[in-house]
């Protein structure tokens, strides 16, 4: 069961539309380690009301094992956005919120107050924890305060696709177009203690493309990465499994400091390697990442 493992430890996050049964349970049996039932883009403003109620009854009767479970609700200054936030927090304690678009720290606090009413309502203990997605210039630019509006924020996405229109970018600009963005991200996440996803590839497909670009997303350093056809999971989970030999060397690692440490040395040699606190973060790093998959 998926119910101990951090926003940071998850990988294929696969999205499906909130109004689609069939959808959510293909999901719910899946190897994706998260499932977002998205009552945003995939649903018409017609049938918002319906699929809220659909994803309610759902989660109600959703088991407890299987991958973790988010729900995309509207974006705020929406009319749907305040029922959306209620009814998270009337669901049980592995649900999280995934909050579209947003653009400042107030986005985050308005949903902050609105969630804190709803679970006092219901008498919820844990706070239900909110993951950003941003996908607007202003988001962009007001990255600083947004990470730090609330302590429930626990994830950083990439929505690339409202983003390359709020930006004015071709939606099929190339990859590398998007480097300074995804530093960005990456960035205020990791210095506000924040996971960060990669938002998902703008297909259905699991070719070599999207297997590069889920390759490059790994090594910058992204905790995981959103999925839109269960096709991708697999790729996604393997790029971001360290593999039995990385995770040897970080243990080896830590080891070695380890014993160092036990001789008052700040830094020592390893297979002709300094080794140093720098290189530890990087080996506890990957340690976290094991047994995902299992856990």
């Amino acid at each position: 069961m998926t119910a101990n493992i951090s926003a940071g430890a998850l990988r294929a996050r696969l999205t499906v539309p909130g109004s689609d049964e069939h959808k959510m349970a293909k999901a719910l049996a899946s190897e994706a380690d998260e499932i977002v039932l998205d009552l945003e883009d995939a649903v018409a403003a017609t049938a918002k009301a319906d699929a809220r109620e659909r994803v309610t009854a759902w989660l109600a009767r959703a088991p407890e094992a299987g991958p973790r479970i988010a729900v995309r609700v509207n974006a705020p200054r929406t009319p749907w956005c305040h029922e959306d936030v209620v009814a998270c927090a009337q669901q049980d304690a592995r649900v999280s919120l995934v909050l579209p678009k947003v653009e400042s720290a107030g986005d985050l606090a308005f949903v902050d107050r609105l969630l804190a009413g709803a679970e006092a309502a219901v008498g919820r203990v844990d706070p239900v924890p909110v993951q950003a997605l941003i996908e607007t210039a202003a988001g962009l630019a007001n990255l600083r305060e947004i990470v730090t509006a609330t302590p429930r924020l626990t994830t950083l996405i990439i929505g690339y696709a409202d983003l390359a229109a709020s930006l004015g970018r071709a939606a099929d600009a190339p990859a590398e177009t998007w480097l300074r963005t995804q530093d960005e991200i990456l960035t205020a996440a990791r210095g506000a203690g924040l996971a960060a996803v990669d938002g998902p590839y703008l297909g259905v497909a699991a070719d070599e493309e999207f297997a590069g670009q889920v390759r490059r997303a790994a090594r910058l350093g992204f905790d995981g990465k959103w999925v839109i056809h269960p096709r991708q999971i697999a790729q996604v989970n393997e790029a971001f499994t360290p593999s039995a030999e990385e995770v040897a060397r970080a243990r080896t690692v830590l080891a070695a400091l380890e014993r160092g440490h036990a001789r008052a040395e700040g830094a020592v040699v390893l297979d002709g390697q300094m080794i140093d606190e720098a290189v530890a973060v990087a080996a506890r790093r990957t340690l976290g990442r094991v047994g995902r998959a299992t856990t």
